[in-house]
């Protein structure tokens, strides 16, 4: 399991880099908010742990930024120990918070319990909209055609763009992050390429591709999947 660890503090990068891949983890690390974005998008972590005080991009922002397109785990490991400042993190999108200094056995317990969690979530049955009948983990695609569930192919790449949407019920995708998640972090400003697939997309799966209901583009910002 993948865990990108975000915290300016090199002392506790190493020690936790240590303490955490002797379990088996395997850790990517980050010096402030912006490589963590970066990291996150680049490396697909299974969880991220992260400082809230931290250059560039503080750790409220990186929160924001990640629940913008993913529900991927976020453990905060903060020293601010005041309720505000935990409350402020756990509206923001955080799902744990941790105060230093902190022992490693409660760390762990939090890791794990973040990581089941996850797994439960993944495993979620079909997504059903309209017509359509999604199985993510067996990425088959049915459509109802005159009351009969056809199959519906989609490309490799038309099915990257779908999973990140469909995971991310209601939420606003950016463009730039949609990009990166497909085509990596050096094409984010290729933004044809989306709408083309989008289209596509719209023909296979919606109603009328003409005036979507379920695959919604964002004038000037990115695409939102609305079951």
């Amino acid at each position: 399991m993948k865990i990108l660890i975000a915290d300016d503090d090199p002392q506790i990068l190493r020690a936790l880099r240590v303490t955490l891949g002797a379990r088996g983890y395997t850790i990517i690390t980050a010096a402030d908010g912006a490589e963590a974005l970066n990291k996150t998008i680049e490396h697909h972590p299974d969880l991220v742990m992260l400082d809230l005080g931290m250059p560039n991009v503080d750790g409220l922002d990186v929160i924001a930024g990640l629940r913008g397109w993913t529900q991927i785990p976020i453990l905060v490991v903060s020293g601010r120990t005041g309720a505000a400042d935990k409350v402020e993190a756990l509206d923001a999108g955080a799902d744990d918070y941790v105060t230093k200094p902190f022992s490693i056995d409660e760390l762990l317990a939090r890791i794990r319990a973040l990581t089941r969690r996850q797994v439960v979530a993944e495993d979620a049955p079909s997504i059903v909209f309209g017509e359509v009948t999604v199985d993510l983990a067996a990425k088959q695609i049915t459509r109802l055609v005159d009351g009969v569930a056809t199959p519906v192919r989609l490309t490799p790449t038309e099915w990257l763009i779908f999973e990140v949407l469909l995971r991310n019920p209601g939420k606003l995708v950016p463009r730039e992050t949609l990009l990166a998640e497909v085509w990596g972090p050096t094409h984010t400003g290729d933004s044809g390429y989306i709408r083309l697939y989008l289209a596509q997309l719209r023909k296979k799966l919606e109603p009328e591709p003409s005036r979507p209901r379920y695959l919604l583009t964002e004038a000037g910002m990115g695409y939102r999947f609305v079951p």
